[in-house]
């Protein structure tokens, strides 16, 4: 087949199709078992065409400018199982930030912090932001063609290619700007051995809590969500295709994921390989104040709304979060009622134990392939905005459509005790 009629190889999930795009075609829409009560979602099959040269990989790591990065790598190690990893700070050579790096498994954050107070660049976004997720760095392979080709393209560039190394090897680097004042880096470490980057120190004394606590069991990043202002999603999603050669992998809109209150629509960008996975969201007009609408005006505008982390058994990663003092939403338990009424009309079986995900407050998605169990954390930071996600997936790619609603509903009872709905 050409490139442009290939059929994507990914499960479909359960909704309904949306406003279509010239050049964009869409799985033909089918409604799955779990989908009687619950609308159909769009998935594509034109990957467009293939990059000729460069490659993105996987997520390499994500960076966090915050107030204080000594304590917010400790919050993340506490409350979620990291280990620190990397440092670089005075006493390394950097004289203008600290960073502590935090790993479990495959995933890596970076929280940087000012020394300075003139600091102007990272004092604008603090205030403007608050704590949260400033640049989301891909993994890739022939930098120089991608960036080469962003530029055609007429992306950004907020930094040309660079390179750092140290006694571990060479590392090559370039950011651009995508939405708001987010970055995407572009990493290129070849045969780099060290424990982060060049210039980091590696932290050999380990978090003293991870000796008596429960680990995290968090896998690796599965996706990462941005939310932007109204009639905003569609241009950024053309970015992605201009710019990085991304293509569309899945989408919803408002007339499939609202509430009594809410609504919001949804496009997912991927790359070639659909290894990196952006979900792309903006609100829609309801009732009241939806928690897209909401995030934009805490954060100031578009960013990374939240991170969702992928484990191979939720229900221990969960149980040992908890143990730990990490919060989540919580939804009613008519929730699972009706979830069990479901299951058994559609001849739908679940590994897990069905009491035991109802008491973790563990939501269910499913269709014809396979199931997905995830799970929201609450804020991770006073600011209404960056929260995570912990999903565990069973030959389904979908984002938890058939679960909307109901994340919907309890983070509406979270803004309504701050009262912002």
């Amino acid at each position: 087949m050409a490139n442009g009629e290939r059929r994507s190889r990914r499960a479909s999930s359960p909704g309904a199709a949306v406003k279509r795009s010239a050049g964009h075609t869409p799985i033909k829409t089918r409604r799955s078992a779990a989908s009687r009560a619950t609308p159909i979602m769009t998935t594509y099959t034109d990957k467009g065409d293939k990059p000729d040269g460069g490659r993105f990989v996987h997520f390499d790591h994500i960076t966090f400018w915050v107030g204080n990065a000594k304590q917010a790598a400790s919050y993340y190690c506490t409350q979620l199982g990291f280990e620190p990893v990397a440092y670089k700070g005075l006493e390394t050579g950097s004289r203008k930030v600290a960073a502590h790096v935090v790993k479990q498994n495959k995933i890596l954050f970076q929280f940087v912090s000012a020394y300075e107070p003139n600091n102007e660049e990272m004092g604008k976004h603090l205030v403007k932001h608050g704590d949260g997720v400033k640049d989301v760095a891909f993994t890739v392979e022939d930098l120089d063609t991608i960036v080469k080709r962003a530029k055609e393209r007429g992306a950004v560039i907020v930094k040309e290619i660079w390179e750092e190394s140290d006694d571990d090897g060479i590392v090559r680097f370039a950011t651009v700007q995508t939405y708001g004042d987010t970055t995407h880096t572009f990493v290129e470490r070849g045969n780099y051995k060290g424990a982060f980057l060049p210039g980091f120190r590696k932290v050999t004394n380990k978090d003293g809590l991870s000796k008596i606590l429960p680990p995290g069991r968090l896998d690796f990043i599965d996706h990462v969500v941005g939310n932007q202002p109204d009639l905003q999603m569609e241009s950024v999603a053309k970015w992605y295709e201009k710019n990085l050669m991304f293509h569309r992998f899945w989408s919803v809109d408002d007339s499939q994921i609202h509430s009594q209150y809410s609504a919001l629509r949804s496009i997912v960008m991927t790359n070639w390989e659909e290894t990196i996975k952006m979900p792309i969201n903006e609100p829609a007009p309801g009732k009241k104040k939806s928690q897209i609408e909401e995030y934009v005006d805490y954060y100031g505008g578009a960013g990374v709304q939240h991170i969702a982390l992928n484990t191979q058994d939720i229900i221990s990663s969960i149980t040992n979060l908890k143990q730990r003092g990490m919060e989540f939403l919580s939804v009613p338990d008519s929730y699972y009622k009706m979830l069990k009424e479901r299951l058994e009309n559609d001849n739908v079986n679940i590994m897990e134990d069905l009491e035991t995900l109802q008491e973790l407050k563990i939501l269910i998605d499913y269709d014809e392939n396979g199931y997905l169990l995830q799970i929201f954390t609450k804020n991770m930071q006073d600011r209404p905005t960056l929260f995570l996600e912990v999903i565990q997936r069973h030959n389904h790619n979908g984002f938890g459509a058939g679960n909307f609603k109901a994340l919907f509903e309890a983070i509406e009872i979270e803004q309504a005790e701050r009262g912002n709905l």
